[in-house]
């Protein structure tokens, strides 16, 4: 292949223990097999970060990686990847964002940087096409997210470099803190902004001048007219435009799997004072979208009165707007702003924040734990200086600060208590959606690589709760109804393939996926446009299979098995009482055998057979696996 379209063709190396710094060369076989950002990441952290590393070492390695559409003008066509083992879970961590670092990468002539080693001083990596440069970051030493972005530009003596930041949070070991690009747009899961500082790394700083070609450009500009006229004429368009994922938060509530209290509840009787709607008419000023974006989805805002007014920033999405009014029992949307852009700033993961915050709340409601034991603090719910400064000790590890630091499931092991409330799989905090009114995203938490997460796979298809689709779909008409527990197997692993080709070519996945604009099939029109590589939508579904199967088999490596495929047992024994969603619990065992069923692992294990992995051409990884006796040499 010695024509790249859509692709630069080259992976950055830079070591940070001997400052040597490589180019190589994209394999083809890359590309055949995991197509982009996180598939390249994936497979190479497989490969080349060896199962019982701490992942705060030299031995970890960090992987940004981008995909073929990014650089080109596909809509949406604005993500990246960035990939380590995690500090916080100890599996695969992995987070992706938009923005507009993405195609700074691309056209810097890089489709995935790889950070390995460790610098003994403070540093930032300075990329401009192929110079690169190690200078020194001493400078920036625990400024926070917004004054690192300015400090940086100031030292480059140039503003329209992107950058991509871990916030003093990361410099204090906060297993939970994320990187951070064009201020607000946070790849803030699993705590990749941990390893980065760990590796004496404060930000990266990126500017291309390079170009990205595709192979059939009429071709490609008709694909492109024709997602863009459907996108425009989408049901959803208005709704995604004016108030972005903010929108849900409404309908979560009506649905009654909006979590509440630390997911005691499922409703709250204040939806109007901190839904989307109310941020769109009294807080929104101006929208703001991702490069090359149709949907300009995201807001900045303005508080206009009370204790923050004149606070001015961009977001929040759903996730932390929920997880920040309800999940915390927060009524005060002002409130809820300040504390997202407290997190921003300080670098952390706002839902594992506001888990943790929510977590000790339950506690202190019943009785478990006193305000003494916390600083004097009043933990009952939605109190605003609990809340805010509890977010701040956390950052620095300061007093409690330091025992939420690594989660709640580690907090709870530290004192002793409080296991059953943390609202966690695999020690990655749950997102606002219920499981119990919400059983294929329940699924999607229990056997996700990275932990309990919705967007490994993002079963959105089930909100129809029609059955009608189900059986055009999959043949099952319970699987498209949410409060059933049947025929999710089949669901949450089609959409985890699709999820992971969209995450590889790195476009929008609230577009191209939610609004169901970039399936298979047409993928595979957009790829050989792009790229002029021709693959089937088969072979593209098999690319999405092969990365979930990898994924879990680095996560079969560290010990994982199907005893970790649970949800919290509050989901599985506790009813709702309230709203739409009342009176289930999750069926868990029903949905995990037809789950491994489907993706032909094995039932007792959970673990992928030799069959399976054989069959997805990944038999370097079998034979590994039953070398290391985690699964079985039998066909």
């Amino acid at each position: 292949m010695n024509k790249f379209f859509g692709y630069a063709g080259k992976i950055l190396r830079i070591n940070l223990t001997t400052k040597k710094i490589k180019i190589q060369k994209l394999e083809k076989n890359l590309i055949l097999n995991y197509l982009g950002g996180r598939g390249f990441n994936s497979k190479k952290l497989y490969d080349e970060v060896p199962p019982g590393i701490n992942p705060l070492s030299p031995d970890n390695k960090i992987y940004i990686g981008t995909g073929p559409l990014v650089g080109t003008f596909f809509p949406t066509a604005s993500r990246f990847n960035i990939s380590a083992k995690s500090p916080q879970t100890g599996i695969l961590g992995d987070s992706n964002a938009g923005g507009h670092l993405a195609q700074e990468i691309k056209y810097a002539g890089y489709d995935q940087i790889v950070i390995e080693g460790k610098s003994p001083q403070l540093l930032y990596i300075n990329i401009q096409d192929s110079n690169i440069e190690l200078k020194n970051g001493i400078f920036l030493k625990n400024l926070d997210v917004y004054e690192t972005d300015k400090a940086l530009k100031n030292d480059l003596g140039d503003k329209s470099v992107q950058t991509l930041i871990a916030g003093p949070a990361a410099e204090h070991g906060v297993k939970f803190s994320g990187v951070f690009t064009g201020l607000t747009r946070a790849a803030a899961r699993t705590g990749m902004g941990t390893v980065l500082a760990d590796k004496g790394v404060k930000a990266i700083t990126i500017k291309g001048t390079g170009v990205i070609e595709v192979a059939q450009p009429q071709k490609f500009e008709k694909i492109v007219d024709e997602i863009n006229n459907e996108i425009y004429t989408h049901e959803q368009y208005i709704g995604r435009r004016k108030m972005g994922t903010t929108r849900i938060l409404k309908m979560a509530n009506s649905a009654g799997f909006l979590p509440t209290n630390n997911y005691n509840e499922g409703i709250i009787d204040y939806v109007d004072e901190v839904s989307g709607e109310n941020l769109a008419l009294n807080f929104n000023v101006k929208n703001r979208g991702c490069y090359a974006c149709t949907i300009p989805c995201s807001r900045f805002y303005m508080i206009k009165k009370g204790a923050f007014k004149g606070l001015y920033a961009e977001g929040p999405e759903y996730e932390p707007q929920g997880s920040l009014t309800s999940r915390i029992g927060n009524k005060d949307l002002s409130l809820a702003l300040k504390a997202n852009d407290l997190c921003n700033r300080l670098g952390v993961d706002a839902l594992t924040t506001s888990s943790c915050i929510a977590w000790l709340m339950e506690l202190h409601e019943k009785k478990l734990i006193s305000s003494s034991e916390v600083e004097g603090l009043d933990l009952s719910w939605g109190n605003q200086e609990a809340i805010l400064t509890l977010i701040k000790k956390i950052a620095y590890r300061e007093g409690f600060g330091d025992v939420l630091a690594d989660g709640t499931k580690r907090a709870a092991e530290k004192l002793g208590k409080g296991y059953e409330f943390t609202m966690q799989v695999k020690n990655l905090d749950l997102i606002m959606a219920d499981p119990r009114g919400l059983k294929g995203f329940g699924l999607g938490y229990s056997v996700a690589s990275r932990g309990g997460d919705h967007l490994r796979s993002e079963p959105f298809i089930e909100l129809s709760d029609d059955p009608e689709v189900g059986s055009r779909l999959f043949g099952v008409p319970e699987s498209t109804l949410r409060l059933s527990d049947k025929g999710k197997g089949i669901l949450v692993s089609y959409f985890e393939d699709w999820c992971a080709v969209i995450d590889s070519l790195e476009p929008c996945k609230n577009i191209m996926q939610n609004m169901e604009i970039l399936t298979f099939e047409r993928s595979s029109t957009v790829i050989e446009a792009v790229t002029g590589i021709k693959l089937s939508p088969r072979q593209i579904r098999d690319v999405g299979e092969r990365i979930v199967n990898l994924e879990r088999a680095f996560g079969v490596r560290e010990g994982i098995s199907r005893k970790d495929d649970y949800l919290p047992k509050r989901f599985r024994e506790e009813k709702l009482v309230l709203g739409a969603s009342s009176g289930t619990v999750v069926d868990q065992d029903t949905m995990l055998n037809e789950y491994y069923q489907q993706r032909g692992w094995d039932l007792e294990t959970g673990r992928p057979t030799k069959q399976t992995l054989t069959k997805l051409g990944l038999m370097s990884v079998s034979d590994e696996l039953i070398k290391l006796n985690k699964i079985k040499n039998t066909d």
